[in-house]
């Protein structure tokens, strides 16, 4: 690695790390209610106390009442395009197989893509279904993280918030501030916004218009990844300039790691939120070095204008964060690079992660690295206060093996069904790796994918909806109950036995449970795959 490599590297890093304070210092203001004054119109109309907390049995059915609706929402666009208005290109309806993935992807924050954007959906399905979706499941997975957060510092209670009320002030005064200015940004530096029909040059090449910096900046944001045209941020009318690059990449991680930040204000213990932070990073730039390097020669399948190191850091960091989106065809990495970015989903998506569920995520293995210390010590374990019991013990384990079993039994399905290899551009050890990358990539809520499988077949389509639908409420539903259980408890005092969750010895220890968790549960898959190929390249 050159020089300019290792600058370009920094750059990213330092960016991103710099906002990580100011930036999670507002959202834990926000969180705090020391902004009020936009939202109130907003709880008239849906009938919402806003003054009125909630049980965690009571947050978790509104939370999943308000996926459902829009699910339904999403479903119902997609299937009747073609009569509503911004369609210049005439698009047909969608068949239900195929608007079920679309709408499963959207409303569970992965972003999962089996279409051409735009060869397949209308504008008004773009932003109607789509960009709609990227806000509401964004400002759904943080509205987890803040109860989560208050499960904790509460004691002897039995409420955790109203869903309604974290999931506006998010919208409000978080995601659409913050997409707003990025949007500005990226069409200064070219990015297309409009809502004109496609442009038909005299050469015969037809060029696709449509409204996507609005879509894009929400896309990074809110780490879902679905990009307005289907070779997403490799497209010079969403991604044209290596300003725009850097900053779109910067965007991906940018929540998830302020977060961390607003995470220790809130439970009024910012150690907490830098150890947190600090685990994520342990694991992050290592794999960062690893695809940048081993993508140092390799420039197949990626653009010129962002080189091998952009394409690089872009790829560990969608894959890492529950982004998906691309600015290279990860099926054109090496085996080593295939490995990193598969690997980096493996893990649950807890290194950053989604926005909000990649924290609650790495919390929920917290609490499983304190109960792994307490048995070595003989001792009840307890984080932050709080003893861990079987209850949350149960809630943390189901949150942790649903993923895993989601993906295995997805590829399993897939390389048995003559639908699952049917759409396969490659044979032996990558066709593997191309349907393990798709399906763990669905069952992580990541959304990106190698590029050299077409799962657009009924199989696909429905086995990957049901399993984001699963994967993505299997890990929601247990992490909102764990905050309930954690709200009910007595806070107890620090003692010579208690293990601190701030210190090196703790964040070494929680990134080694991440590791070897992720490990156990896929080194068997991923033989077969990127490993395997890695030595028959030798």
């Amino acid at each position: 690695m050159s020089t300019s490599d290792w600058i370009q590297i920094g750059v990213f890093l330092g960016i991103f790390l710099a906002a990580v304070k100011p930036l999670g210092a507002y959202m834990a203001a926000v969180y705090e209610g020391k902004f009020t004054r936009l939202d109130g119109w907003i709880y008239r109309i849906l009938g919402v106390d806003p003054g009125e907390e909630q049980s965690w049995q009571q947050y978790s059915i509104h939370w999943l009442c308000f996926h459902v609706v829009g699910l339904l929402a999403v479903l119902g666009i997609l299937m009747t395009q073609q009569w509503h208005p911004w369609n210049p290109q005439g698009f047909a309806n969608l068949p239900f197989h195929m608007a079920f993935n679309i709408a499963t992807s959207f409303v569970t924050n992965t972003n999962w893509q089996n279409y051409g954007g735009e060869s397949t959906l209308s504008y008004f399905s773009q932003m109607a279904a789509l960009t709609v979706q990227n806000f509401a499941s964004a400002s759904a997975g943080m509205a987890i993280l803040v109860a989560l957060a208050r499960g904790i510092t509460r004691r002897s209670v039995g409420v955790i918030g109203n869903f309604w009320v974290d999931l506006t002030r998010t919208t409000v005064y978080i995601l659409l501030p913050l997409s707003l200015v990025l949007s500005l940004v990226l069409i200064q530096q070219g990015v297309i916004d409009n809502l004109d029909a496609y442009v038909k040059t005299t050469g015969g090449q037809v060029l696709p218009m449509g409204p996507a910096a609005s879509q894009i900046a929400i896309k990074q944001l809110g780490t879902n990844g679905g990009g307005f045209f289907n070779v997403n941020s490799a497209h010079p009318f969403e991604n044209p300039t290596p300003l725009s690059n850097l900053l779109e990449m910067i965007a991906i991680l940018l929540i998830p790691a302020a977060l961390c930040y607003t995470f220790g204000r809130l439970i009024q213990d910012k150690r907490q939120g830098w150890a947190l932070l600090g685990t994520m990073l342990i694991i992050f730039v290592p794999f960062l070095l690893l695809i940048v390097w081993g993508e140092a020669s390799n420039m197949e399948g990626k653009e010129l204008r962002f080189g091998t190191v952009n394409s690089g850091i872009w790829a560990a960091a969608t894959t890492a964060a529950s982004n998906g989106s691309v600015n290279a065809m990860h099926d054109s990495f090496l085996p080593l690079g295939q490995f990193c970015t598969l690997f980096l989903m493996m893990l649950g998506e807890v290194v950053f992660g989604g926005v909000g569920s990649g924290l609650y995520g790495m919390i929920i293995f917290a609490i499983i690295t304190v109960f792994i210390a307490g048995q070595m010590v003989g001792r009840t374990p307890e984080y932050l206060g709080k003893k861990i019991e079987t209850f949350e013990m149960k809630m943390a384990s189901i949150a942790i093996l649903v993923p895993p079993l989601c993906v295995l039994v997805g590829t399993a399905i897939a390389v048995m069904h003559p639908q699952g290899v049917g759409g396969l551009l490659n044979h032996g050890p990558h066709g593997f790796s191309e349907i393990l990358y798709a399906f763990t990539s669905m069952g992580n809520n990541n959304g990106s994918a190698f590029g050299g499988y077409s799962a657009n077949s009924v199989l696909v389509n429905i086995l990957g909806g049901v399993i984001m639908l699963v994967s993505r409420f299997g890990v929601a539903i247990p992490a909102i109950a764990i905050a309930g259980s954690l709200a009910g408890k007595k806070t107890t005092p620090v003692g010579l036995g208690t293990l601190p969750t701030h210190g090196p010895l703790f964040i070494l220890l929680l990134a080694g449970t991440v590791v070897i968790v992720g490990a156990l549960a896929f080194l068997p898959a991923l033989a077969l795959g990127p490993v395997v190929e890695q030595f028959r390249l030798r």
